[in-house]
């Protein structure tokens, strides 16, 4: 039985202070799909017995997608909101399910007065691997199969993590192969660039189609993914270029769980 999800208000309230605070995301929130990684993040957590807690209705939006459009006025409006309620807790450490949230509070809020030790969830999954607290060995579903890693852009070539997803599948059972263009000259998937919001230019085709040829091309039964804006464009890119979805696109963290049996 899955435990309840602890926030910081109620953590306050009985004097506590959690070891880290889960920062959700908006994806994370409230799409249905990212939703699923989320809890499996909170289930790695439990597992381990590290402390933890979430905001909340009291998160709002890191701002990153109004910086990236431009507008800089609205972006500084929610990142203050959002430190002063971090610092209100006196939060030192946050683990981030998505890379862009993970970029905007490790290098946007620190000029800003929110400086926090900021840690992907896959850079979380590594440090427990290698602390012997997940032992993530495999199991009957992943066993000899093919996986392949999409490396999200603000995680690889923003901020230059590449080896801590890879880390957290080289223990499985299972072939790791690379495509064509990885780690720091890995392809976009297009959703960091808004192609996710949007439709492709004309006379252009889609940058997700393009990306799972790369993936047809490495053979790979299984993308990994380390975003949920990764996540929904490799799934929609599965569902044109694979007919009979036999690829199956999951994140490290759900990847994780499966395999520690959770």
């Amino acid at each position: 039985m899955e435990q309840k999800i602890p926030t910081m208000a109620a953590m306050a309230a009985e004097g506590k202070e959690p070891e880290i605070l889960f920062w959700v995301g908006c994806a994370g929130s409230f799409d249905e799909r990212a939703q699923k990684i989320t809890r499996d993040i909170c289930k790695i957590l439990q597992h381990v017995g590290m402390s933890y807690a979430v905001l909340g209705t009291e998160e709002s939006c890191t701002g990153d997608p109004a910086k990236r459009a431009g507008n800089e006025f609205l972006f500084q409006m929610q990142a203050m909101t959002n430190i002063e309620v971090l610092n209100g807790y006196n939060i030192k450490k946050i683990v981030t399910g998505c890379p862009h949230c993970f970029n905007t509070i490790a290098n946007e809020y620190p000029g800003l007065g929110g400086k926090y030790e900021v840690i992907h969830h896959t850079q979380l999954i590594q440090g427990l691997i290698n602390e012997g607290k997940l032992k993530a060995e495999g199991g009957e579903s992943f066993k000899g199969r093919r996986i392949t890693f999409h490396d999200p852009c603000y995680l690889g070539r923003g901020n230059n993590i590449y080896e801590a997803p890879r880390a957290a599948l080289e223990i499985l059972d299972t072939e790791l192969v690379e495509m064509k263009r990885c780690k720091s000259n890995g392809l976009c998937c297009g959703a960091g660039g808004a192609q996710m919001f949007k439709e492709p230019e004309p006379g252009k085709k889609d940058i997700n189609m393009e990306r799972m040829i790369d993936v047809l091309e490495a053979k790979a039964q299984i993308v990994a993914s380390a975003c949920p804006f990764c996540m929904t464009m490799m799934s929609d890119g599965v569902k044109h270029m694979d007919k009979d979805q036999e690829i199956k696109v999951l994140d490290i963290a759900e990847i994780t769980v499966r395999a520690n049996g959770l």
